[in-house]
């Protein structure tokens, strides 16, 4: 049954190609010849202690391979796989797997692992494999190489199954192992270092044991020490418990918090970074929570709420925030040009920012004095530090509070953005702009803090910032961004307008720079200039209208370059989504008033002309931005948008059968629905062809889930435009529409993700009927819709029953119930009579304080009535 296939495994990891591939294709040969076989071959490989030890590590990763896929439908398919083998082969390769973890080999021992509890995950959920986690606790007498395999082992098994697989006594004996591993008496350090690391993943399973004031005591104990071990990764992997235990348990860690401050300020002020980096994330993670509680709360608690905040971090705060400022003075010396870069600075900032978010004003007295003592020092670090440290602290203290502080510091930042000379300092000021301006300026702050002549000083200083190096120019981009969104509505005159066509010239020039490519310059800008239009007047609409050839020139250019290099090909797609993005603002912006749209129109025909042009770059995939550009022109064009079907449906096919990018599939969906509403009827001749796209879409178990919810809404499009002629696609979309909607009515167990997505199935499900029985309003073939009614009225009693809708499905549900009134008539009144909780529904929604719901209500209560007295 099994067959030599160490040479394979050696050869498929080989420098010279030809025989990489060679093997490669005889393993894959193999497997499809003879699974049971292949997977014999790999796990004897694994465990056998004469094969050398590359061959014995890939035959266990090629095994893991074998069991596990990030895409759902293929990871669905290879569990049904490895359930479906003889349970004698099974029996064997778990056996091989379990004799590996006493493997001298540490790479064999960790391979094997990983394998375990891949297996463990597919089987413990079906109740096979009841011995596995009492022979992996028998373990724990055996050597400490043995001891460290299976700690390991558990920690994997933990990851893989959810804990309602496990029984209690299980996650009991579990947890003792694992803390026995980590306790002090331990004398080997690789033993310690995998219980601390399992615990990490067990800790989802203690909820039993956390509410035990006794086990709860001895857990923090045990992680506590861990924390303080000589062993850096030992330390590192405890504190990485503790920012766990913040979130899973936050409820549970008064007795603690004081030791824990302890700890974390030794470790922040005294150890090595990766482990200060997972000492400030604990307080970050409290930070967390604790602004959820109170953004969930309101801050009113009464003497039942479910979890009363604790308060740790206002508590803390003396302490705290001394702790974090010194972290802001750990800086690198290049940390602004690497976009990955962590350390402690940055740690320590948004840690800063987060207790700011938390507590509000109480922080400003604590920071003021840091910012003051260090903002003129020579030293380019405190300079920098002390711009970070008010950059930090401008979201959640009140505008009172920070607008004097604010007015004193503006033309001291404008001034060292221009004349400091470290480019460190630059960066963080131009930052700390941005978020002034984010959080301080526009029509919500009631003092202004811009005037008329600060307004022209910033803009001098922002564009002149722009020439600087590309991470300066970025950040200068970014608070330019913030300073034009703030004057989004301000009527008919922006203070904007006399700088827009500087503005706009100063970004174009941006985008050309040789170095925008760095530090996402090059992104940033255009980023700005689609913001500066979007917020811009009528009067500065001609500039607007000035800009459109400039953009379609440039993607004019991008169509040019022949023979490119696939780096090349990918710079160049990303310049296309740009320019294209921004087109898509323009049009936007120019299609919202009749006088300017009148006069873009006459670009139209180029601009499609372009985007067909964008589309043909690519060979298997659609320009997403291209298409949302498209479907923005077809709603400033409307009717005329017909002329451009005959070239560009072809482009809206590949797109929705984009399996593979899902999100470029879902951008097409909404295109069509903003296709469906420009073209109306004269969408006919193609929905045949969209139809069975779309419905080949839904039953396809490929696609993200998220893209189904689009889908319904797109047939309640296509219903709204071509009306009675839908008549032919009811006995297709509709027995759809019924399953999904049995499947979206009880979410009973499900989490707070699930429902969410549940509530947007709903919503897509509930618009699609909305629109087909708009559709079919006033048509003598209204009677076909007859026999789906007792369903539907089902499906709202169902929701209705369940409490768990959203806003968004409880005014389209109640929409749903007054479409079906107007358009079925006395067919539908005595249905809606008889209808369970039509009656308790409408009142609800009657009575609701959200007016949408209330309108949509109204609306429903007069077509049911009138559908009742016919």
């Amino acid at each position: 049954m099994a067959m030599e296939v160490t040479q394979f495994l050696l050869n498929a990891q080989s420098v010279d190609s030809t025989a990489r591939k060679h093997a490669e294709e005889t393993l894959k040969q193999f497997q499809e010849q003879n699974l049971p076989g292949f997977l014999l071959s790999l796990s004897g490989e694994l465990a056998s202690e004469d094969k050398p030890v590359d061959s014995r590590k890939l035959a266990g990763l090629v095994l893991k391979n074998a069991l596990d896929a990030k895409e759902q439908h293929r990871k669905y398919e290879l569990v049904q796989r490895w359930l479906s083998l003889d349970v004698t082969v099974k029996t064997q390769i778990k056996a091989c797997l379990l004799q590996t973890l006493s493997s001298p080999a540490p790479d064999a021992r960790s391979t094997a692992s990983q394998v375990i509890a891949k297996v463990a995950g597919i089987e413990l959920p079906q109740k096979q494999w009841p011995e596995l986690i009492g022979s992996l606790l028998s373990n724990q007498q055996l050597p400490a190489h043995v001891r460290q395999a299976t700690l390991e082992t558990l920690g994997y098994l933990c990851e893989e199954v959810s804990p309602d697989v496990l029984e209690q006594d299980q996650v009991n004996n579990i947890l003792t192992a694992v803390v026995q591993g980590m306790n002090a008496e331990e004398g080997n350090n690789d033993v310690r270092l995998a219980a601390t690391r399992a615990l990490y993943n067990a800790l989802g399973f203690a909820q039993a044991n956390f509410n035990n004031d006794m086990e709860r005591d001895f857990i923090m104990r045990v992680v506590c020490q861990a924390t303080l071990s000589p062993e850096v990764k030992i330390r590192q992997a405890a504190f990485e418990c503790l920012v766990s235990i913040s979130s899973t348990y936050y409820e549970k860690l008064a007795p603690y918090i004081q030791d824990i401050f302890s700890i974390t300020a030794k470790a922040v002020r005294e150890d090595e970074e990766p482990v200060a980096l997972q000492a400030i994330e604990f307080w970050s993670s409290i930070c967390d929570e604790e602004i959820d509680i109170l953004e969930d709360y309101g801050g009113e608690f009464t003497a039942d709420s479910d979890v009363p905040c604790y308060n740790f971090i206002k508590q803390a705060l003396p302490a705290l925030v001394p702790m974090l400022l010194e972290t802001l003075l750990k800086q690198e010396e290049d940390q602004d040009q690497d976009e990955g870069a962590w350390n402690l600075a940055m740690a320590g900032g948004t840690c800063l920012g987060l207790v700011s978010r938390t507590v509000g004003d109480d922080i400003v007295p604590l920071v003021m004095p840091f910012i003051e003592e260090n903002i003129t020092k020579p030293d380019w670090r405190q300079r920098e530090a002390a711009t970070y440290a008010f950059g930090s602290i401008l979201e959640g203290p009140s505008p009172d509070k920070l607008i004097p502080i604010v007015n004193v510091a503006l033309s001291f930042m404008l001034t060292a953005l221009t004349k400091d000379p470290n480019s460190h300092v630059k960066d963080t000021t131009a930052w700390t702009l941005g978020r002034i301006f984010e959080f301080l300026h526009g029509s919500t702050v009631e003092i202004p803090i811009i005037t008329p002549a600060s307004c022209q000083q910033i803009i001098t200083v922002l564009l002149q910032s722009m020439k600087d190096a590309p991470n300066v120019a970025e950040k200068a981009c970014g608070a330019l961004y913030f300073l034009s969104q703030g004057y989004g509505d301000v009527g008919a005159s922006s203070p904007l307008t006399p700088f827009f066509q500087e503005i706009v010239q100063s970004l174009l020039t941006v985008t050309h720079r040789e170095d925008a490519g760095e530090s996402r310059l090059r992104t940033a800008a255009y980023e700005v200039l689609n913001e500066v239009v979007r917020c811009s007047t009528d009067e500065t609409a001609p500039m607007v209208l000035q800009l459109v050839p400039v953009i379609m020139m440039e993607l004019h250019q991008s169509l040019e370059a022949q023979k490119l290099s696939s780096d090349e090909r990918e710079k160049r797609s990303e310049l296309q989504g740009l320019l294209c993005g921004c087109l898509q603002v323009i049009i936007q912006k120019l299609g919202a008033s009749e006088p300017t749209k009148y006069v873009f129109l006459q670009y139209a025909d180029q601009i499609m002309s372009l985007f067909l042009k964008v589309f043909a770059c690519r060979s298997a995939t659609v320009h997403e931005e291209a298409m949302l550009a498209i479907g923005a022109l077809a709603y400033a064009t409307g009717a005329d948008f017909a002329k451009y079907m005959p070239e560009f449906y072809k482009y809206l096919e590949m797109g929705l059968q984009n399996f593979e990018e899902y999100q470029v599939c879902a951008v097409t969906i909404g295109v069509v629905g903003d296709v469906c509403r420009a073209l109306e009827d004269r969408i006919l001749p193609y929905c045949d062809g969209i139809m069975t796209q779309l419905l080949k879409d839904l039953s396809s178990n490929q696609l993200h889930r998220s893209v189904k919810p689009p889908i319904f809404s797109c047939f309640g499009d296509i219903a709204l435009a071509i009306g009675e002629n839908f008549e032919k696609y009811l006995m297709y979309s509709m027995p759809m529409l019924q399953s999904a909607a049995e499947l979206s009515a009880h979410t009973s167990g499900a989490d707070d993700e699930m429902i969410e997505y549940t509530n947007l199935l709903r919503n897509g499900i509930l618009e699609a009927y909305s629109a087909i029985f708009q559709g079919f309003k006033n048509s003598p073939k209204t009677q076909l819709l007859i026999p789906y009614a007792p369903h539907i009225l089902q499906f709202l009693d169902s929701i209705y029953m369940e409490k768990d809708m959203d806003d968004v499905v409880m005014k389209t549900a109640i929409g749903v119930l007054g479409d079906l009134a107007d358009t079925l008539g006395s067919n539908a009144g005595s249905l809606i009579q008889q209808s369970v909780s039509s009656k308790d529904f409408l009142n609800e929604c009657l009575s609701s304080d959200d007016h949408l719901i209330k309108e949509s209500a109204e609306w429903a209560q007069m077509a049911i009535s009138r559908a009742i007295s016919v």
